[in-house]
């Protein structure tokens, strides 16, 4: 295949902070050109954030079932291959589904749905159809984080025996949804973030950066969650218990009410030999500890990395690469399976992404840290 891929985009219109964000990663690598959108659910407002873009009226849609029943009667020099999903968590399923069932390959935003049952369909659908779905876990993007997974893969820490996962911000610390703040009211209304707010907006990022690293899975956790600012709706601040899947104890916790705190990702993973250290707020760092040896720091462009690593880098070492080109190596990777795909090849398993079945996951540990943190027997099955 010798052109872009083109791409419509769901959301992200006037005022969206996310669809700025998966716009830029999508242009990095110059694999994928957006064409046109429905971006916003008024559709004057998505006509003129399409102007904004200085994109062809005639594909800058007033919903985005016009946009898919239009693009797909198309010719095929022509119609959008890809569709990215930006939209708060309540309008994630529709588009997704109906993007997936005529003949689109998507890439969406997280969390997967707005409920398990959602994410289970969307998964029932994405077998169905055969077509490739990316789910936007844009940390599991770094190159230091490809090379923390690979180095517990090989062993190199011995058997994972405890996982500590932290998301501390405190950008929610008062009750900024009763301001003008677009993201705030949103992200605490369960109409539209659903039954979660902390925990579905960063906790589960914890919850997927923990299994992606250690490549284990939570198979119970106990979960103590709360609203700190009162009269918030949805929950601020979560502490939680975990188990998993080889024995492993561990500990997560998101908060919103971290005052301070800017965006303080942070995982430790402990094993028999040693422990590794990784922070999204020193992302070109990967920290090494052993038992009875110097400790170990690894950089981003220096030294024998993983080939896994080194294939998520893209600039030479001492400059600094971020949370932009951890996102844009979700979309270049899903860009190359849809183009490996388009041309009958297989694609490069090296270029991974998140998909429906982290999604799922996602959904369960909502619903799981919910239900426990409402009951007083704690410890539920994952």
């Amino acid at each position: 295949m010798n052109r872009k891929l083109r791409m419509g985009m769901v959301g992200g219109g006037r005022g969206a902070f996310i669809g700025g964000v998966h716009r830029i990663a999508a242009n990095i690598d110059g694999l994928i050109e957006l064409v046109g959108g429905a971006f916003s659910s008024d559709a004057e407002k998505s006509k003129a954030s399409g102007a904004d873009l200085m994109l062809d009226p005639s594909r800058c849609y007033g919903s985005y079932e016009e946009m898919i029943k239009t693009e797909k009667n198309l010719p095929a020099d022509k119609r959008m291959d890809i569709i990215s999903i930006v939209t708060p968590n309540h309008m994630h399923f529709a588009p997704a589904k109906m993007a997936l069932e005529n003949g689109f390959d998507v890439i969406c935003d997280k969390p997967l749905a707005f409920t398990l049952e959602e994410a289970l369909e969307l998964e029932r659908v994405l077998k169905a159809t055969g077509r490739i779905f990316a789910l936007t876990h844009n940390y599991t993007g770094y190159p230091m984080v490809k090379q923390a997974k690979k180095m517990i893969a090989d062993h190199k820490l011995g058997t994972i025996r405890k996982v500590v996962v932290e998301y501390p911000q405190g950008w929610l610390s008062t009750k900024l949804e009763d301001s003008d703040s677009k993201q705030a009211a949103w992200r605490t209304d369960p109409k539209r973030s659903g039954i979660a707010g902390s925990m579905g907006d960063i906790g589960t990022h914890a919850e997927n950066l923990a299994e992606y690293i250690t490549g284990l899975k939570i198979v119970e956790l106990c979960a103590d969650i709360s609203i700190i600012v009162p009269g918030r709706l949805l929950d601020d601040d979560g502490n939680v218990l975990l188990h998993m899947d080889n024995g492993a104890r561990g500990i997560l916790f998101a908060s919103q009410i971290s005052a301070g705190e800017e965006n303080n990702l942070k995982i430790r993973a402990y094993g028999e030999l040693g422990g590794l250290e990784w922070s999204q707020q020193e992302p070109n760092t990967l920290i090494v500890r052993w038992n009875g040896k110097q400790t170990e720091i690894y950089r981003t462009g220096v030294g024998n990395l993983y080939p896994e690593s080194t294939a998520h880098q893209r600039i030479p070492a001492g400059h600094p690469e971020g949370y932009l080109e951890a996102f844009a190596n979700i979309y270049r990777n899903f860009a190359k399976a849809v183009i490996a795909k388009k041309d009958g090849k297989e694609p490069d398993p090296m270029l991974d992404f998140p998909t429906v079945s982290d999604g799922v996951r996602g959904m369960q540990f909502i619903e799981r840290v919910i239900q426990s943190g409402k009951s007083k027997d704690k410890w539920v099955k994952f």
